[in-house]
């Protein structure tokens, strides 16, 4: 569905991305992962045919993302990153505003409706006088709306208070079950560990991985849980040269990456009360790729 190749785009003072590459397989979902400036939103503006690439090129659908930027847009539900409205309309306005410029009016009112019922947000108040909160909904509102194939999401959460992320979250993961395909760049790693099956990790412009999640959770990086009988083993392992972090009580968690030799050799050397591998979140995961 996404098909992405060596797309770079460089800004007059030296920044963009270099030479990205990457797939996303048709009816999955893509998690964009990145700090600000690493170049989450010059490539979802280069996939959506804002900006013309400098080398490389994107497809998604066998649509040219920038040749056929117009016929591209016909099968795309876009959430942008920073969203602008027209502040003198209602928000119902805005919304219908969109649904006249897509068709299918009758189809899209209704899930329309449904979506604003589900996000408890109310249309008919003027944009200008929403809040953050409300203005992201409405974006939400406007890109799920159309029920199209293909989901562009640019940090779709921002402003959402945590009972409205997981809503987003179960809106996701039903569109997921139609068979859509989301491309979706994010902070927020619960919601790209709960939605999407592959993430992409952008580093200054720099694709630094791609992978499933489950194997970049179970990658190099490994984390255990120990606690010991006394004092006489914790200053054992602090003078191990492991990566500890205590937890008080003779209680430690230990990161481990690459060869586990030298924490088998100090485990051999104290008296282990309790010991147990605890499962990789993803933002460690991400932070220790990032880094």
């Amino acid at each position: 569905m996404f098909k992405v190749s060596e797309l770079t785009k460089t800004y007059r003072e030296g920044r963009g991305i270099k030479n990205l590459t990457f797939q996303v397989d048709s009816g999955t979902a893509f998690g964009f992962l990145g700090p600000n400036g690493a170049g989450k939103t010059t490539t979802i503006r280069l996939l959506m045919g804002f900006m013309k690439p400098d080398y490389g090129n994107a497809k998604i659908s066998d649509f040219d993302c920038w040749q056929d930027r117009t016929e591209l847009k016909r099968i795309i539900g876009y959430l942008p990153g920073e969203l602008r409205f027209l502040e003198q309309l209602t928000g119902q306005e805005f919304l219908d505003l969109i649904e006249g410029m897509h068709g299918k009016v009758g189809e899209i009112k209704r899930k329309q409706k449904r979506l604003l019922s589900y996000l408890d947000l109310n249309p008919q108040q003027h944009i200008r006088k929403m809040s953050k909160g409300m203005k992201q909904k409405l974006g939400i509102t406007s890109a799920l709306m159309l029920d199209s194939p293909v989901l562009v999401l640019d940090e779709p959460t921002s402003g959402l208070d945590p009972l409205m992320q997981k809503a987003f979250i179960d809106l996701i993961l039903e569109e997921k079950r139609n068979g859509k395909t989301i491309f979706m760049s994010s902070h927020q790693f619960p919601e790209i560990e709960k939605t999407c099956e592959q993430v992409g990790i952008i580093r200054e412009g720099e694709l630094v991985t791609v992978q499933d999640i489950t194997l970049l959770k179970q990658g190099e990086c490994q984390i255990f849980e120990i606690e010991v009988e006394q004092e006489e083993d914790a200053e054992c392992l602090r003078e191990s040269g492991l990566i500890l972090q205590s937890l008080g009580n003779y209680r430690f968690t230990i990161l481990i990456t690459g060869k586990q030799d030298v924490l088998w050799k100090t485990l051999a050397q104290v008296h282990v009360k309790r010991f147990k591998q605890c499962s990789i979140e993803l933002e460690d995961a991400f932070m220790q790729y990032y880094h």
